[in-house]
């Protein structure tokens, strides 16, 4: 096994060229049976094998800087890197990365879970390269999906500007997460089907070599000729050519030795290229080449001979909950539309793009475009649900303000994987829309208890007419608990106490309810009674029930499953001060101020305190007062 005797990229220049296709099956069937077990980005991995082997062959990492656009497709580049041996903790408590983390190794040069970032990156690090006097190369390893981020662009038009030595090798195989969208998407499937131009540049090409002496006059003019043929015929790289970056590709990203003759052409520009390599998204592996959309991210473990994936029993996702609701509620209502940012089977769309094709909008990695279109949307009567990632929606916050909240528009935001995600760590937590979205005036921001709780807040924000609501729900799955046949609207600001009690109230959101519930019953067998209250909305507030507590002399516990600073907690103190109203007590129960890393969501709550057990122990440890009504 050639893969036994790689621990670093010095290793790998030890092999012919010959010998790295043996390598990169290698490679593959190690990837597939890891990730059969832990679980983890397969198909994006499979695709850029070769791509990867070739880069780290011809290049000198870390001297010369690699920056993988997002992260995930980093696989390879840690197991030639000297991490195959930890690969049976990948995504796992204390493990490897599923993304690239500088921690891991010097050849991990940034860090990023979310696309788009990797040409700012290799802009800046090839500026301070040169005004350090230094000569190494800076690649930037970019998806078409990727691409299509605003700040990609925005990165192109600055490094066609500047004219730096920097390499942009985009990976394209017509897809992110899902498959892509938009115009970029469409020129570079134009560039990839287009077979003419290269064939007449291949024919002019062998001419001028028959030619025996051209110099001067007669190469300039050739090179316009060939310049002439691509515009006449055919967009062969016209678009990156006129942001100032050389073209070339594109090029088979499985054939290393093309990879490596056109890195060779490529490091003879003196300024700004841009490397167009085909791949094939889970090659090698039949069942990931097939629906790569599937096997992007895997959560769990599969069996490799068949490919079946191994899901837990039990109830529902909250997100497959809110798919179906929001079907169930566009067939009475025709002004909902579904708005998300490549996102449509993660945020449980998928049947509603089959039900409702001509009211759901995937609009690639675009979330700031996805958010103002949703307010323009709103503004002409409809009623767009814009479905997003806790973690993507902070991409898009200067449109919530805007051109939302500002304008007071009647936008519903669905968001999804609020809370802990567990494997993928911290660039994925949703643990801080509470805080950067209940200061924006005009909000409403709301969360449910369990899954029956849900279809009754989709129902409640469709309802709603006067302004922006946000509904935010977690990764995991429901509770179990019974469906009601009928949605029935929640009354705005109200909360509910789902467990009595005289010794302490526990205000809880989301999942953590539950836990909340689970606690009290812990202290029920010391003959300590806790009252559990259902605090689903966190702006507004239910003052009233606040008041209540205050005049009961009842300490307060808050648990929430989000940042401590700027959450609920802070909202309630808020509150209590603007009042003048002093509590019995009051306690923060939250996510601390640092980046919980990845592990699973179980261990994560336990990581910050979030667990039955430890709020039992935070509550029975509260001074003992007499309980006594305010005057």
């Amino acid at each position: 096994m050639l893969l036994d005797h790689i621990d670093s990229p010095t290793d790998l220049k030890k092999l012919t060229l010959p010998e790295l296709p043996l390598l990169a099956e290698e490679v593959r069937q190690f990837l597939i049976q890891k990730l059969s077990a832990t679980g983890g980005h397969l198909a994006p991995n499979l695709g850029v094998v070769e791509l990867t082997l070739a880069l780290h062959y011809r290049y000198n990492s870390p001297q010369d800087k690699f920056i993988f656009d997002v992260g995930h497709q980093a696989y390879v580049h840690k197991i030639l890197t000297g991490r195959q041996n930890r690969f049976d903790t990948l995504r796992q408590k204390d493990g490897l990365c599923g993304f690239v983390k500088r921690n891991e190794s010097e050849h991990d040069v940034w860090e990023a879970g979310h696309s788009s970032t990797s040409l700012s990156a290799a802009m800046g690090m090839a500026l301070a390269r040169d005004l350090k006097g230094e000569s190494n190369r800076v690649i930037a390893v970019i998806g078409d999906g990727a691409l299509t981020g605003g700040m990609a662009l925005e990165a192109l038009n600055h490094i066609g500007h500047e004219k730096r030595k920097l390499m942009v090798v985009l990976n394209d195989n017509e897809m992110s997460i899902a498959p892509n969208v938009g115009a970029i998407h469409n020129y570079l499937g134009k560039v990839r089907s287009e077979k003419i131009y290269r064939k007449a540049k291949d024919e002019l090409d062998w001419l001028l070599r028959k030619v025996p002496a051209i110099g001067g006059k007669l190469a300039t003019t050739a090179e316009r000729v060939k310049d002439s043929l691509r515009y006449l015929i055919a967009p062969d790289g016209m678009l990156f050519e006129e942001f100032g970056l050389k073209y070339f590709g594109p090029v088979d990203g499985h054939d290393v030795n093309k990879l490596m003759e056109t890195f060779k052409q490529a490091d003879s520009v003196d300024g700004p290229v841009l490397v167009h390599v085909l791949t094939v998204k889970g090659k090698g592996y039949s069942p990931a080449e097939e629906d790569s959309h599937k096997w992007h991210g895997v959560t769990g473990s599969y069996k490799i001979e068949s490919g079946q994936v191994v899901k837990p029993v039990g109830p529902p996702m909250y997100t497959e909950v809110f798919g179906n609701t929001l079907i169930e509620l566009a067939e009475s209502d025709k002004r909902i539309v579904a708005v998300t940012p490549a996102m449509p089977g993660g945020s449980g769309l998928l049947k509603f793009a089959e039900k409702f094709p001509d009211r759901m909008f995937d609009v690639g990695i675009a979330e700031q475009h996805a958010a103002t279109m949703s307010a323009a949307m709103a503004m002409e009567g409809m009623k767009p649900v814009f479905a997003v990632y806790s973690t993507f929606l902070q991409r898009a916050y200067d449109q919530v303000v805007h051109d939302i909240c500002r304008q007071n528009l009647n936008v519903i935001f669905a968001i999804d994987r609020a809370g802990f995600v567990g494997a993928d760590g911290e660039t994925h937590q949703g643990v801080y829309d509470i805080a950067f979205l209940r200061h924006i005036p005009n909000m409403v921001l709301m969360m449910p208890k369990d899954e029956n709780e849900l279809r009754n807040m989709l129902k409640t924000a469709v309802e709603y007419e006067d302004g922006p609501i946000a509904l935010r729900y977690p990764r995991n799955a429901g509770t179990g608990v019974a469906i009601d046949s009928e949605m029935t609207p929640i009354e705005i600001g109200t909360w509910e106490t789902v467990c009595e009690g005289d010794y302490a109230a526990v205000l809880a959101i989301g999942p953590m309810v539950q836990v909340a519930i689970e606690a009290s019953e812990l202290l029920k067998r010391e003959g300590i009674n806790i009252r559990v209250i259902n605090a689903r909305f966190v702006k507004p507030l239910d003052e009233k029930m606040l008041q209540a507590l205050v005049k009961e002399r009842l300490p307060l516990v808050v648990v929430e499953e989000g940042s401590v600073q700027g959450g609920m907690g802070s909202a309630i103190l808020e509150y209590y001060s603007t009042q003048s109203i002093q509590p019995a007590s009051i306690h923060i129960a939250g996510v601390p101020d640092i980046f919980i890393e990845h592990a699973t969501i179980k261990e994560q709550r336990a990581e910050s305190g979030l667990t039955a057990e430890a709020i039992a122990k935070q509550l029975a440890s509260l001074p003992v007062r007499k309980r006594q009504k305010a005057t």
